[in-house]
């Protein structure tokens, strides 16, 4: 089922997408910059999805003009800013304070799915907005606690409206498109602003484990979290796919635990557990409605 398959891809995406916190700490702890961050990012995914699909599938790479254009305006204009202020927040503010507000982007992404392109905002829906916002509060409750850094606030709260946007514009782009051919030319674009931004000099003098961090970063969250994101907005739409994408939290918190020895305290798998219900109640709801 198209509907089952959707919200599997978002699942994995979510995973994967919920190391880039974790990876983008390890790699400050080893001296890198945010731009260079991004761009061992972009550059390894966009090489790396090149590398597949022109062993996989060469049509994804025999783009239309206009699907060029598309993949541009996203790779050039909104996925690169989204993606820098997310790591800049970082510097400023700890993972779990930056996450809890990017994890917001579901109410806003099903409130404006709702007025643009009419999808309905029922009960259910809502009250899965509710259980997602009380288990990101729960699973980063130590959040609340900690002094806030305006300027990591300011980036983390503009990395959260710039991606609800962009999850938005790319429910409308995708129409009529191959999403693995949008999200192969929205890396490579994205790869070659930062190419540009911050040239990849110094990877020849980095020793082995941060040429393999660099590596993780090209492949977790980059190839596989943003394909799996694009087929799962094509399948779900953005609303429900930005709903399972708060599954997010979930890894960012097991991965702190396991990859930078933070503790994982009980009222964090509580609050694990309602984002769990959150995401299940709407889905499961559509797959009763659309069974014979």
């Amino acid at each position: 089922m198209a509907s089952l398959a959707g919200m599997v891809c978002a699942a994995s995406s979510a995973a994967c997408f919920g190391m880039l916190a974790i990876l983008g700490k390890l790699a400050y702890a080893r001296g890198f910059a945010p731009a260079e961050i991004l761009q061992y990012r972009f550059g390894l995914g966009a090489l790396l999805l090149l590398v597949w699909f022109a062993a996989t599938n060469r049509s994804v790479l025999r783009a239309r003009p206009r699907t060029i254009l598309k993949a541009a305006f996203l790779g050039v204009v909104l996925y690169p800013v989204q993606s820098l202020s997310f790591m800049t927040a970082l510097k400023y503010i700890p993972a779990s304070t930056t996450s809890l507000i990017l994890y917001f982007y579901p109410v806003a992404v099903t409130l404006a799915s709702s007025l643009l392109f009419k999808t309905r905002l029922d009960s259910v829906v809502a009250m899965s907005l509710l259980l997602l916002i009380a288990g990101c509060g729960l699973v980063f409750y130590d959040a609340f606690l900690r002094d806030i850094n305006g300027t990591g606030l300011a980036l983390a709260t503009a990395s959260m409206l710039i991606f609800s946007a962009y999850l938005i514009v790319l429910e409308w782009l995708l129409k009529g498109e191959n999403p693995q051919s949008i999200s192969f030319y929205c890396v490579l674009f994205a790869a070659v602003v930062y190419t540009i931004l911050s040239p990849p000099i110094r990877f020849p003098e980095l020793d082995m484990e941060s040429k393999l961090l660099t590596l993780a970063l090209g492949i977790v969250p980059t190839a596989l979290a943003v394909t799996l994101l694009y087929r799962a907005v094509e399948l779900i739409g953005s609303a429900s796919a930005s709903i399972c994408s708060t599954l997010e939290p979930i890894t960012t918190v097991l991965a702190s635990a396991l990859l930078l020895g933070e503790a994982v305290v009980p009222v964090q798998l509580a609050g694990m557990a309602l984002i769990l219900v959150g995401i299940v109640l709407p889905n499961a709801q559509a797959l009763r409605l659309r069974r014979p």
